[in-house]
């Protein structure tokens, strides 16, 4: 393994992911929704419900859009990348080991608690994903990346599998009932990030930021005004690369629609009235068919190209959000949790994939610290139309159609990104 902290810090970054999507699979797609609804929130109507939780959503990731290309290029500049990483991972297991002493009713107390542990989580992969740099050579990124990715595939869901066993039976592991496993699982989550953080913390080393390089380095306020100056550059280099920008555009889109789904389709589930159980077992259905697909999905795309391949998914997404305001019983429910598994890590690879070759391979750091901002913190558009729509229908059926807009949307931008002309704009520039 060609790495640059060697192979001992390549796993030590890769486990961050295995810790930390423990979060995203276990609280933000799987229990948090159904707890929210059923316990904390059980007062409230099904649209209600749905609509604060899209809001608290839409909350979360505005605030992120907003702060993570500054501190990301303050980071970069200090040198404080695993400081970061570690701040927003504290502030995420914090909140949501929280979880497991709100009372049943505390609906509002929870939310504040899952926004702030949104923040940690998001806060915390824009600081994971710049230390990619830190532990692998140029030529081992993509390699290094999917392994982070598969890491966290597998973390996430064993741990979610466990946490679905704990619920069904809450008595083998010594529970009074289904309501305690779940807040156990919080809790769990909270440990099993911590936990796996702490190699990171240990053993990766991270290079000297560009305001440090001299003796007398400016401190951090020289950090800040030279992360100013280094986000204005990049923006503005982005708006020189139009087909760049397009692409960012459009990506910007459709990844919206997948987060939005990603988030929300529990709850979707549950307003419609499926039960939690069959819920959560369409989860880890939506895990196992994810990993392969996402290889099959990659495979695919270098024999048609990216470009037609995230169109497939795209069109994919569109077709099942479709028909999902029609769906009756489990079974389809089912289905849809197998269609997102399909598609849903095989859109992120491939969209990693061109917008690489988009831009000058000299600034690639900057350009993708620029795209997985877009892509980690797009889900603001779309739960806040599945709230708005939910609220002013009363529907929670057919809460989930406005995201077919977005879909639709970047599929129509990104035919229109020229990738012969994106990508001679790209090598000129690098010249």
């Amino acid at each position: 393994m060609s790495a640059v902290g060697g192979r001992r810090e390549v796993w030590a970054w890769a486990l961050v992911d295995w810790g930390n999507s423990a979060f995203a699979t276990v609280v933000m797609a799987g229990f948090f929704p159904v707890f929210f609804k059923g316990y904390w929130a059980s007062h409230l109507t099904a649209a209600d419900s749905t609509f604060w939780l899209g809001m608290a959503n839409a909350l979360a990731s505005l605030v992120v859009v907003v702060l993570a290309p500054a501190l990301g290029a303050l980071a970069d500049q200090a040198g404080a990348k695993k400081r970061f990483l570690l701040l927003f991972t504290a502030l995420g297991v914090l909140s949501t080991a929280a979880l497991f002493w709100i009372g049943q009713g505390q609906w509002w107390l929870a939310l504040w608690m899952y926004v702030a542990g949104l923040l940690g989580f998001s806060g915390n992969n824009v600081f994971y994903d710049a230390l990619l740099v830190d532990v692998a050579r140029p030529e081992r990124y993509e390699w290094v990346s999917s392994f982070g990715y598969a890491l966290g595939y597998l973390g996430g869901g064993l741990l979610f599998a466990i946490n679905v066993l704990m619920t069904i039976k809450p008595h083998w592991f010594g529970l009074a009932d289904a309501a305690e496993a779940v807040r156990v699982a919080f809790l769990g989550v909270a440990v099993w990030w911590a936990l796996f953080t702490i190699p990171v913390a240990l053993w990766v080393r991270e290079g000297r930021g560009r305001s440090s390089a001299g003796a007398q380095g400016p401190g951090w306020g020289g950090a800040t005004r030279a992360a100013a100056r280094q986000l204005a550059t990049t923006l503005g280099q982005v708006r020189r690369l139009p087909m760049t920008f397009l692409f960012l555009i459009a990506y910007w889109l459709y990844i919206d629609g997948v987060d939005t789904i990603i988030r929300m389709a529990v709850d979707y589930g549950l307003s419609i009235g499926f039960g939690a159980n069959d819920l959560m077992a369409a989860l880890l259905l939506t895990q196992a068919v994810g990993f392969p697909a996402a290889l099959a999905l990659g495979w695919l795309g270098e024999r048609w190209g990216a470009k037609p391949a995230i169109l497939l998914c795209i069109g994919a997404y569109l077709t099942l959000v479709i028909a999902a305001s029609g769906m009756h019983a489990v079974w389809q429910f089912y289905l849809l949790a197998g269609g997102i598994g399909l598609v849903q890590g095989g859109i992120q690879s491939l969209s990693r994939a061109l917008f690489a070759s988009l831009i000058p391979p000299a600034q690639a750091a900057e350009f993708f610290g620029l795209f997985n901002v877009v892509g980690k913190f797009a889900a603001v558009l779309g739960p806040g139309l599945v709230a708005l729509t939910a609220e002013l229908t009363g529907d929670s059926r057919v809460s989930l159609l406005p995201v077919a807009v977005l879909f639709l949307l970047g599929a129509y931008l990104l035919v229109r990104v020229d990738l012969a002309a994106g990508r001679t704009a790209a090598r000129a520039c690098a010249g």
